[in-house]
């Protein structure tokens, strides 16, 4: 056995030695005008028919428990690993065909074998070596299949020629003696083809300036032929652009060509993510595009975004009309450019759904959704949507109303939470409260059954509060404008569990003019959106 191993590596040896210097970004649409015949020549040619191949990934179809609402509701128990689309699924393909097992597999996707390396040590004598091995067309469909590489990153499972194709990063062996591929688009202007690719900001970003990136769907794409995709996630890695002013964002970030209405998002998004309902690649190719458009002015502006292309009738797909898809028992939730920060602000004009799949607690269903506001520690809040604004006609004064105890009542209403969609004052003026910005959690209440759906004002709480407080010029007395000062948990028996995050076009007074605005309301002032923990129970 020792003489045969021997004579492996020695005929190895004399394949194709090393190679070049690694190469700089590519355009992935341009890279990928070459592979067609690369996959040919690797046998790759015999590719199964689109329509009867399994997708992506090789997941089963599961039965939805009983109970459930629907087919995307909870199929994972708490101490089973969520599913990750990141994470490949190769338990039933063969892990090698070389006679050394996992060990070639391993050592062949090393340094050592691969054709990406240093110009310090040009020496590779088995470069190529991973390319000869023609793969098993039978397993062909799992060419570019998710995987992680030992850091963490998401690639693609491929040939080192073809990682290589795509100026990709091999990190990792997959099975099939295959490298997991990490793929890097820098600048502006670009294509991508390729599942879980990272689209990092250039070096320097002038302003006022635009990038954008086209992420290209076509089922007739060979690194996306075993695979239609129905959906993009999109996860903000890092995310970072001019804030907002009182609201409107001078930066912008938006969507274009899906089919979600993605709102128009600046400030910083580190950690937040998007899923965008696109039409069927092996029905229509699409095109979809990520743009950012800068403003005069200095800002700090990076980004790294991570794009996964979701297969069509995969299981961890989100469900229709959900921005953000939430599959745990417990995490937390923010509103876009929520910061622990005593100067970050709500955005305007967004209007979106954040979905929670329905999880197995205690191998149950899970009855009720539960949500808190975050703790916070560096002089951030963590909810303040619309500031409620006081009725001091209606605190039946005693002596009088002086500005300085009308200020103070304001000043307490800023502070209280507010339900429902406006109030008719003591005059007779109906003014909006949670009716321009506002969550809504449909069947939210509390832990004595108090409820309310559409939520505002500067703590979460649905139960009312009596008002009371003296003020040098007189006593203000009566019934308060908004509920407590206290947030506390709420929680909603409606499945699917779902909240709707809605705020207007301005941080300004409104007034009546029909048909756009047809209640007041007063100014925002100061408001930071909404940071929450949720648990399902």
């Amino acid at each position: 056995m020792a003489f045969k191993i021997a004579i492996f590596f020695t005929l190895a040896a004399f394949m194709n030695v090393g190679q070049g210097c690694e190469t700089n970004q590519v355009d992935q649409l341009t890279a990928r005008q070459g592979l067609d015949e690369l996959l040919k020549e690797e046998s790759y040619s015999s590719a199964n028919n689109l329509w009867t191949t399994p997708y992506y990934y090789n997941y089963q179809p599961r039965t939805p428990l009983p109970g459930f609402a629907n087919a995307y509701e909870g199929r994972t128990p708490l101490n089973r690993q969520q599913p990750n689309y990141f994470i490949k699924d190769e338990d039933s393909l063969p892990e090698s065909r070389l006679f050394l097992g996992n060990i070639a597999t391993n050592l062949i996707g090393s340094s050592l074998f691969n054709n990406r390396f240093s110009p310090a040590n040009q020496f590779r004598p088995f470069a190529n070596l991973l390319n000869r091995i023609p793969p098993n067309s039978a397993n062909s469909r799992s060419a570019f299949d998710a995987c992680t590489s030992p850091a963490g990153e998401a690639g693609i499972c491929t040939m080192s020629s073809v990682c290589s194709l795509f100026a990709g990063r091999p990190s990792g062996s997959c099975s099939l003696s295959r490298v997991c591929c990490v793929n890097v688009v820098n600048g502006c202007g670009k294509t991508v083809t390729l599942n879980n690719t990272y689209w990092q900001s250039p070096a320097t970003v002038s302003s006022p300036s635009n990038c954008a990136l086209t992420i290209k769907l076509d089922a007739k794409l060979a690194e996306q032929s075993f695979k239609p995709i129905c959906q993009i996630r999109l996860d903000m890695v890092s995310f970072t652009t001019a804030p907002p002013v009182a609201g409107t964002c001078a930066d912008t970030f938006q969507v274009g060509g899906a089919t979600t209405m993605a709102p128009t998002i600046c400030g910083v998004n580190s950690g937040q993510h998007m899923y965008l309902n696109v039409p069927s690649s092996g029905v229509t190719p699409s095109d979809v595009q990520l743009m950012f458009n800068f403003a005069a002015g200095a800002a700090t502006r990076s980004w790294n975004i991570k794009i996964a292309m979701l297969p069509c009738g995969a299981d961890y797909l989100a469900p229709p009309g959900c921005l953000q898809y939430f599959t745990s028992a417990t995490g937390r939730v923010s509103s876009f450019n929520w910061q622990d920060s005593a100067t970050a602000q709500q955005l305007n004009n967004q209007n979106y759904n954040i979905c929670f799949r329905t999880e197995l607690v205690s191998s149950q269903p899970a009855t009720l959704a539960c949500l808190s506001v975050c703790q916070v520690a560096n002089g951030g809040d963590a909810f303040y949507i619309t500031t409620p604004a006081p009725d001091v006609a209606d605190r039946r004064p005693t002596v009088g109303v002086t500005p300085a105890a009308a200020a103070r009542a304001a000043a307490f209403a800023a502070t209280l939470s507010a339900v429902e969609t406006s109030f008719l004052d003591s005059a007779g003026t109906r003014t909006a409260v949670c009716l321009y910005d506002f969550l809504f959690i449909a069947g939210g209440r509390d832990a004595n059954g108090i409820e309310a759906d559409r939520y505002c004002g500067n703590a979460l709480n649905p139960a009312p509060l009596p008002f009371a407080a003296a003020g040098s010029g007189g006593a203000l007395t009566g019934p308060a404008l908004g509920g407590s000062a206290t947030s506390i948990q709420v929680c909603t028996p409606v499945k699917p569990f779902k909240i709707t995050y809605k705020t207007d076009g301005t941080e300004a007074a409104v007034a009546v003019s029909a048909p756009t605005a047809s209640v007041i309301a007063t100014a925002d002032t100061g408001n930071t959106g909404f940071c929450l923990d949720f648990q399902q129970r």
